[in-house]
């Protein structure tokens, strides 16, 4: 059965490279691997969530009821699942999925007087809609500042060209997240925090990658 491993964390902590050096290591081994990662920007939904993300039609994300950003986030998912056939695969590896849809529409301004959404968003797209459940969630923790800085080091994309999005741009939105993940991580058994840094120093990218191995090795029998 396929292994499904999840990269979380705020923006910025390195969930793309460290995804594609983990998929590295896998297949280096042996496994087969697929890769996925949210938001699809150029697919419907995924269009619209980009959309309220650059406010480019006068709408930001953080300004949104927190249930109906968190659907339009879900439905990206399910359109994205629909059709996908990973079965073969030894493990799908996926960058930002459910969880980060619960802290992120958990933690903005208009949400800080509301219960969070953690267990609408697990029904919703896992009961729901049938999205699959991970075995793991490796949340790369890292502090805000850095992460900020990795952020301005994204250069062009297509939704929100060289700036930040509307949640990237706000640092207490990314501070706020941070503290959910943690909180989460105690909350459900298969989260796992990395920790990016060490005496209040950011790791290198190898060290981290040795720290998700420790994890993820011990979980596919290697």
């Amino acid at each position: 059965m396929t292994k499904i491993i999840a990269f979380e964390g705020i923006d910025g902590t390195g969930k793309s490279v460290q995804m594609q050096r983990l998929s590295e290591t896998l297949k280096s081994r042996g496994l087969k691997v697929t890769e996925l990662s949210f938001p699809m920007y150029d697919t419907f939904f995924g269009e619209m969530v980009g959309r309220y993300l650059s406010a480019k039609d006068g709408i930001a994300a953080n300004t949104v009821d927190g249930k109906s950003m968190a659907l339009w986030f879900a439905l990206d998912r399910f359109e994205a699942f629909r059709n996908l056939d990973y079965f073969d695969a030894d493990v799908l590896l996926i960058n930002r999925y459910v969880l980060s849809n619960a802290v992120y529409q958990s933690i903005r301004d208009i949400d800080l007087d509301k219960p969070d959404i953690l267990d609408f968003c697990l029904e919703l797209e896992h009961k729901h809609f049938g999205i699959p459940v991970p075995d793991l969630h490796l949340v790369l923790d890292m502090d805000t500042e850095s992460a900020a800085g990795n952020v301005d080091k994204k250069g062009f994309r297509d939704y929100i060209g060289n700036a930040r999005d509307v949640y990237e741009s706000i640092d207490s939105i990314q501070s706020r997240a941070r503290k959910k993940y943690a909180e989460y991580a105690q909350r459900i058994p298969n989260v796992k925090l990395i920790l990016c840094t060490e005496n209040g120093k950011l790791l290198p990218i190898d060290e981290i990658a040795k720290r998700i191995e420790a994890v993820v090795l011990p979980l596919l029998n290697l």
